[in-house]
């Protein structure tokens, strides 16, 4: 039987300040879940989504490498990362490690977009996980360079991201600086972000 519980959204406490999709203000990334297996079918869900995201050339340059929970694969994944990572994740369902291809396949020649076009599909990937309502929650503390050499990660491949994906449980379960942070956070204005001709830091 199910432990999950509902994700709050984050437009409960979020104001967006210009017309947008609440889809975009309710989805945040908890840490807490309830080590329920994520299925294989769900991960699916997740991986076509991320497959519709836009590239250049129609590159694709995106790769994941998954392991779900109590499978073999899970502690080739699981081992990569620091300690605090480690502390929340052993209750996700599932890790996708996601890489991406540093050149194109229909030339052989660089791809300068490969990382920007993997984050749109890790975006695609996220925002199916919100409407899905699972935990999907992205990390950069891990040992890339192990990534890269115990996963047989070919050197015209460039680590990007580690995910947790599970079913949302109890914060209480949480450590206490966990804890306090499991809410939603805010962003910085987009006047801050977006500057009209030139950058103004």
């Amino acid at each position: 039987m199910s432990t999950a519980t509902a994700i709050q959204p984050g437009s409960a406490v979020r104001r967006a300040a210009h017309p947008i999709d609440t889809l975009f203000i309710d989805r945040w990334s908890p840490r807490a879940m309830t080590g329920e297996a994520i299925s294989e079918e769900e991960l699916l869900s997740l991986f076509e989504a991320a497959r519709w995201a836009p590239s250049s050339y129609n590159n694709q340059p995106w790769r994941m490498i998954y392991a779900r929970r109590d499978t073999p694969a899970w502690d080739g994944l699981f081992n990569l990362m620091i300690d605090f990572n480690q502390s929340w994740t052993k209750n996700a369902g599932a890790l996708v490690l996601f890489i991406s291809k540093k050149t194109f396949d229909h030339n052989g020649k660089p791809c300068q977009t490969h990382s920007f076009d993997t984050g749109a599909a890790w975006a695609n990937f996220a925002l199916q996980g919100w409407k899905m309502g699972l935990v999907v929650h992205g990390m950069e503390g891990f040992d890339y360079g192990r990534a890269k050499k115990e996963l047989n990660i070919p050197d015209d491949y460039h680590v990007e991201a580690l995910m947790a994906v599970g079913r949302h449980g109890d914060p209480s379960q949480l450590p206490d600086a966990m804890r306090e942070k499991e809410k939603p956070n805010d962003r910085r204005p987009v006047e801050k972000t977006a500057f009209e001709g030139k950058f103004r830091g």
